[in-house]
């Protein structure tokens, strides 16, 4: 495994000091004391402390066990429990007491469950925007197995943005993503834009598992082909030794220029940086991409916005 670049290891001291600060202390205690999880503990995180030093967090619901055996993911592969039927309000009390204006919750895969926790996420949408009906949601969902009936139960509880990571190339698909299928995840978003227009559809990859450029601009045609709008694009990092290990280190100037050419795939929005993932800063890229239809129903042709993580 290549050693850990400068780029990245000065942003992990960043990170570790933020974590002993006041604002984290406080965001950790919070958590605590509603009993919730987040991605950011859960699947190690390398922006947990400058997140939680501003009180940001990614919500993890229907517990920290994952039914498929990914090599990339720190989420623990213990059988699950069953879903806590007091989790989505007390989402929605921590939403509100942080004054939160942007929520975004995942959960691990639970094909346990008969509709894989869907009904999990809708009630916790719908927790979080009764206790404040103007927190925008994001959602990034498992694929449920494909079936269209979970993913409508999802959709009907409204979330601004639908979000599922298709990870990486279908050529690694068998070695990182053990129980996924590419053109499952495909079909999913396509799907819920066929469902739900008005809702933005969202992916993600990894990189650095030894993809080729050639094999990452096959994915990002096949995700514009099938509807998808907001994009990031993050560096993999081994959680442990037992993971998957990273094949290559991206450079920063590499990752701009790899933004860049999504956008002129016709992205409405790109997130890419060695330490962007999935919701690192996902309100801002949700706002791009309503700027970009506002701007569209004006201007023809406007361009896409793009932060650089």
């Amino acid at each position: 495994m290549p050693r850990f670049p400068e780029w990245i290891i000065d942003e992990a001291r960043k990170n570790k000091a933020a974590l002993r600060q006041k604002p984290s202390l406080n965001t950790i205690a919070d958590l605590s004391a509603h009993r919730l999880r987040t991605v950011c503990d859960e699947a190690l995180c390398p922006n947990k402390g400058g997140c939680f030093a501003e009180g940001e967090a990614t919500f993890l619901i229907l517990g920290a066990a994952c039914t498929r055996t990914c090599r990339f993911c720190a989420v623990s592969k213990a059988a699950p429990l069953p879903p806590d039927p007091g989790e989505p309000e007390r989402v929605g009390e921590l939403s509100k007491k942080w004054g939160l204006k942007y929520a975004v919750f995942t959960s691990p895969t639970r094909d346990d469950l008969p509709d894989g926790g869907a009904g999990h996420f809708a009630r916790t949408a719908a927790a979080v925007k009764k206790a404040d009906a103007r927190v925008k949601v994001e959602l990034l969902i498992p694929d449920f197995n494909g079936e269209i009936k979970a993913l409508e139960t999802v959709l009907d509880s409204n979330p601004d943005v639908l979000g599922h990571n298709i990870e990486t190339v279908p050529g690694l698909y068998a070695k990182v993503r053990a129980g996924a299928d590419y053109k499952r995840s495909l079909n999913l978003i396509k799907a819920s834009k066929r469902l739900r227009p008005d809702i933005f559809t969202k992916s993600g990859l990894m990189l650095g598992l030894g993809e080729t450029e050639k094999e990452i601009d096959a994915v990002l045609n096949d995700l514009r082909d099938h509807n998808c709008e907001l994009l990031t694009l993050g560096q993999y990092l081994a959680p442990s030794n037992a993971h998957l290990p990273v094949v290559r280190y991206l450079p920063p100037d590499e990752f701009a220029r790899r933004g860049e050419k999504a956008e002129k795939m016709g992205f409405k929005a790109v997130l890419a940086g060695p330490l962007v993932r999935s919701s690192y800063r996902a309100g801002r890229l949700y706002q791009a991409a309503r700027e970009v239809d506002r701007t569209a129903a004006q201007v023809h042709g406007s361009p896409v916005q793009r932060f650089n993580g």
